[in-house]
C-alpha cells in the first residue's frame, strides 16, 4: 500500500510527462497523494493529462517546460517554496547508427536532455527538496545506463551520464533529508519511444518489439516509480532495474517464432 505524503512532501514533479512513463508516473502518483506538476515541451499534452487526472478527483497542474533551457528551468523552480518528489523522466533515444557513422547532432540532442536536462532541474530544485524536510529525486535511467550494446552508443553514453549523476549526487548529499532513487527500465513498449528513435518510421520501430511476448509497459514502469517514492522515508531504493521476463539483457532477448 501506498503511503500519503505529509502536507510538506506533497507536490510531486513529474518532466517529460506528456506521454509513456511521464504520464503514467504523474497519474500514479496523484492517485496516491500527491499534488503533481507535469512538464514538457507539449502545452496540449500535457494539459490533457492534467485534466484527466483532475476530473478523477486528484490534483495536477500542467507547466510547459524544456529541461534544456536553464533559465525556464530556474523560472519554474522558482514558483515553489518546497517540493517533495522530482521525477527526473524527460529524455529519449535518436538514431541507432554505429558510432562510426553516428550523427554528432544527435548525440549532442541526447545528452542535452537525458543528461543536462536532468542536471538543470535536480540543481534548480534540489533546495526545494532539502526544504520540504522529505525530498526525493528520482532519476529514470535505462539498463542503457548500465551495459552498451551495438547500434545504441550515443544514447549508451547518455544514459551512463545520467547514471553517474544519479550515484554521485547521492554520495554528496548524504545527511540531507533528500533521497536519490534509480529506476533503470529495460525493454519498455510505448507510443513513442521508438517510433522517435527512428525519425517516425513506424517498420522499424514496430521490429524492436517484434516477437517479444509482453515487453513492460509504461504503467509498470510508474508503479515501480510510485513504490519506490512511497516508502518510508528512512527507505532509498538506491537502484532498481527491471525488464520484462523476456528480456536476460540489453542484447538478449527471447522472442517467439
Amino acid at each position: 500500500m501506498a503511503t500519503a505524503p505529509s502536507a510538506a512532501s506533497r507536490i510531486a514533479i513529474v518532466t517529460g510527462a506528456s506521454s509513456g512513463i511521464g504520464a503514467a508516473t504523474a497519474r500514479q502518483l496523484a492517485a496516491a497523494g500527491y499534488r503533481v506538476v507535469l512538464t514538457a515541451r507539449r502545452k496540449d499534452r500535457i494539459e490533457a493529462v492534467a485534466e484527466e487526472i483532475n476530473a478523477a478527483g486528484h490534483s495536477a497542474a500542467a507547466y510547459q517546460l524544456d529541461v534544456t533551457d536553464r533559465a525556464a528551468v530556474d523560472e519554474f523552480a522558482s514558483a515553489f517554496k518546497t517540493v517533495g518528489v522530482l521525477v527526473n523522466n524527460a529524455g529519449g533515444a535518436l538514431g541507432a547508427d554505429p558510432v562510426a557513422t553516428g550523427d554528432p547532432a544527435d548525440w549532442r540532442a541526447m545528452y542535452e536532455t537525458n543528461v543536462i536536462g536532468t542536471l538543470n532541474l535536480t540543481q534548480a530544485l534540489l533546495p526545494k527538496l532539502v526544504a520540504s524536510g522529505d525530498g526525493t529525486v528520482v532519476v529514470v535511467s535505462s539498463t542503457a545506463g548500465l551495459g552498451t550494446y551495438e547500434g545504441g552508443g550515443g544514447y549508451v553514453a547518455a544514459k551512463h551520464g545520467e547514471h553517474v549523476l544519479a550515484e554521485t549526487l547521492r554520495l554528496e548529499i548524504v545527511g540531507q533529508p533528500v533521497r536519490v532513487i534509480e529506476i533503470a527500465p529495460g525493454m519498455v513498449k510505448t507510443d513513442e519511444f521508438a517510433l522517435t528513435r527512428f525519425g517516425g518510421d513506424q517498420d522499424k520501430a514496430s521490429k524492436v518489439y517484434e516477437g517479444v511476448p509482453d515487453p513492460l509497459t509504461a504503467d509498470d514502469v510508474a508503479e515501480t516509480i510510485t513504490w519506490t517514492v512511497t516508502r518510508p522515508s528512512h527507505v532509498n531504493v538506491d537502484l532498481l532495474v527491471l525488464r520484462p521476463r523476456a528480456q536476460a539483457s540489453n542484447t538478449k532477448v527471447h522472442r517467439a517464432p
